[in-house]
């Protein structure tokens, strides 16, 4: 058996409940859908409380995300699930197309990014990829106690910075473009 074949054996076995945070009626019952007819089992969440309720009674094997919510916009409710629950994978899937909203994104700890409107296909395919990478992550054997220490990150201008854990969540200057920066709360 391909190792392709046995990681997409894993995938299928770790990914069976989906959370869809979305407010849109009609892109929720689409998503809802779709994934149902991949054999995933899904839960829709219309809104922040919903999606926080959802994700503490029903741990979810994946998120899916949209960004503009009512009442908490889709950066605040990933960083709150990742903060609860680093491991689960969160996809943002957003109408909104901007490096400003991916770089957010990232800090507040998305494992993907997908802009509306989308290919099927696509979000099928990062939804196995996403989660395989986030597990491999999780599950990596080979990580050295010097890398749970520090972590690292690219600044806009490409220059790749190292700080200490202890520094998530706060703001630094680049050594290379003097630009301010938030350290990512998540890797």
């Amino acid at each position: 058996m391909a190792i392709n074949e046995i990681r997409s054996e894993l995938t299928s076995s770790i990914v069976n409940h989906i959370l869809v945070v979305e407010d849109e009626q009609d892109t929720a019952f689409f998503l809802k859908t779709l994934l149902e007819e991949h054999a995933y089992h899904v839960t829709v969440a219309k809104d922040g409380g919903q999606a926080h309720s959802s994700f503490s009674m029903h741990k979810p094997d994946f998120v899916i995300l949209d960004l503009i919510m009512p009442q908490e916009s889709g950066f605040e409710i990933c960083e709150r699930m990742k903060q609860k629950e680093s491991e689960v994978p969160i996809l943002i899937l957003t109408a909104i197309n901007s490096p400003e909203s991916r770089q957010l994104a990232n800090r507040v700890g998305a494992d993907g990014y997908l802009v509306k409107p989308f290919d099927t296909d696509e979000l099928l395919e990062l939804i196995k990829e996403i989660s395989d990478d986030v597990w491999e992550h999780a599950h990596s054997e080979t990580t050295s106690t010097a890398a749970q220490k520090h972590i690292h990150f690219f600044c806009s201008c490409g220059k790749r910075i190292k700080v200490k854990v202890k520094h998530r969540g706060r703001t630094l200057t680049c050594p290379a473009c003097r630009e301010a920066l938030i350290v990512p709360l998540h890797d």
